[in-house]
C-alpha cells in the first residue's frame, strides 16, 4: 500500500491510510418502519421489499420502474441513446491504492508554487459557499462565476504551460474505475455518444485519458472549460463561455468550445449539439446528487440514473436511493454499468 504524501487542491498535505471497504452490513438499514443492525450479506443480497432491492454493492429503489425504463430504451434502440457522465469520482476512482484519489482540477501544479497557494486560498473561501444551502441559487451562481474566473486568471497570470499539465497528470494519484474502457468500447461500436460533463478543465481531462487509458474513443466528448495555448505551449486564454459547477448540464453544449487534440488544433469530431439533443434516452452517471442536473436542458423521454456512493454511505444512502435509479457502493467498478448497457443493446437488439 502506498504511503506517499500528496496534496489535494485546497486540502492540506496528508499521509495515506488504509481504506477499509464498508458494506451495508456495517450500519442500520431501515425496512418497512423498523431497523436491523449488522445484517449478514446473504440477508442483504436476498432482500426485496416492495420498491427496495439491495445487495452489499448495489441498491435499486424501484426495480419495476427500472425494468420499465430499460424496456423503453431497448425498444427505441441505440440511435436514440446517449450517455452523460461526470468525470471525477464517477469515471475515476475515489480511492487509489488506499489513498484518496485526486480530482482532475486538484492535481494541477503550476511551475510557480505561489499560484498554487493562491488557488488554494480561493478554494478555502468559495468551496463552503458552493455547498451552503442558505445562499440563494442566483447569488451562489454569481459567486461560482467569480471563483472560476479568478482561478482561470491565476492560471494565466502564473504562466501555466502544457508541459506542466503533462507532468501534473504523470505524477497524479488518479485512476479510472475498472470497466471504463470496456464501457467506452461497447458504446463506440454502436455509435453511442458519451458526453463527459465537467466544471474543471477539458485539457487536463484529455491528458488524463491519454496517459491513463493510452487511447482515444471517437464517441467520447468533453464538455468543460477549454484552454488556448500559444505555439510555445503557454496558456494565453480560455475559449467558450465559462462552465462552473452550477451550469454543468446539457445547456453547456451550446457554450462549449470545439475540442482539440493539442495546443489549439481543432478536432474534426466536434460536438453536434443538435444531433445530441435528438437522442432522448439517457444513461446518466454521477457521484453527487447535483449530477442529476446534468441532463437539464435535454427534453429526454427516458433516463436511467446511476449514482456512485463512494463514502459517507450511512448518512447519504437514503437521498441517493431516492434520487438515482441505481446506486453502486464502496467505490464500485464500472462492471455493473457495462452489464446494464449490454442488457439494453445486446446483439439481438442492435
Amino acid at each position: 500500500m502506498s504511503l506517499s504524501c500528496f496534496r489535494l487542491h485546497g486540502f492540506p498535505t496528508f499521509r495515506c491510510i488504509s481504506h477499509r471497504l464498508i458494506t451495508l452490513s456495517h450500519f442500520h438499514f431501515r425496512v418497512r418502519g423498523f431497523s436491523r443492525t449488522s445484517m449478514n450479506q446473504a440477508e442483504i443480497g436476498a432482500m426485496v421489499n416492495g420498491s427496495k432491492c439491495c445487495s452489499s454493492k448495489v441498491v435499486i429503489n424501484d426495480p419495476k420502474l427500472l425494468h420499465h425504463k430499460k424496456t423503453s430504451i431497448r425498444l427505441a434502440g441505440p440511435s436514440k441513446f446517449q450517455v452523460i457522465a461526470d468525470f471525477d469520482n464517477t469515471l475515476t476512482k475515489f480511492w487509489v491504492d488506499g489513498c484518496r484519489g485526486q480530482s482532475s482540477h486538484g492535481l494541477l501544479q503550476q511551475e510557480n508554487p505561489e499560484y498554487n497557494a493562491k488557488r488554494d486560498e480561493l478554494f478555502n473561501y468559495y468551496h463552503p459557499i458552493e455547498y451552503d444551502p442558505q445562499i440563494p441559487i442566483d447569488e451562489k451562481t454569481k459567486l461560482m462565476e467569480e471563483w472560476w474566473g479568478k482561478s482561470h486568471g491565476l492560471l494565466i497570470e502564473g504562466g501555466l504551460t502544457y508541459d506542466a499539465i503533462r507532468s501534473s497528470v504523470a505524477g497524479a494519484v488518479i485512476a479510472f474505475r475498472e470497466g471504463v474502457v470496456e464501457l467506452f468500447e461497447f458504446l463506440e461500436e454502436r455509435d453511442i455518444p458519451v458526453l463527459i460533463f465537467s466544471a474543471g478543465l477539458a485539457d487536463i481531462i484529455e491528458e488524463v485519458l491519454r496517459q491513463k487509458l493510452h487511447r482515444t474513443f471517437k464517441n467520447v466528448k468533453i464538455v468543460s472549460n477549454r484552454m488556448k495555448f500559444d505555439q510555445n505551449g503557454n496558456l494565453v486564454s480560455f475559449t467558450g463561455k465559462l462552465i462552473h459547477s452550477l451550469n454543468k448540464n446539457e445547456h453547456a453544449l451550446d457554450m462549449a468550445a470545439s475540442l482539440h487534440d493539442h495546443l489549439g488544433e481543432v478536432d474534426d469530431q466536434i460536438i453536434d449539439s443538435a444531433s445530441v439533443k435528438k437522442r432522448t434516452n439517457v444513461l446518466l452517471l454521477g457521484d453527487h446528487m447535483g449530477d442529476l442536473r446534468m441532463s437539464d436542458g435535454l427534453n429526454y423521454e427516458t433516463r436511467i440514473s446511476v449514482g456512485f456512493l463512494n463514502h459517507n454511505i450511512e448518512n447519504s444512502l437514503d437521498s441517493y436511493r431516492e434520487g438515482f435509479d441505481i446506486v453502486y457502493l464502496d467505490d464500485a467498478p464500472m462492471s455493473g454499468v457495462v452489464k446494464l448497457v449490454s442488457e439494453l443493446f445486446s446483439p439481438a437488439t442492435d
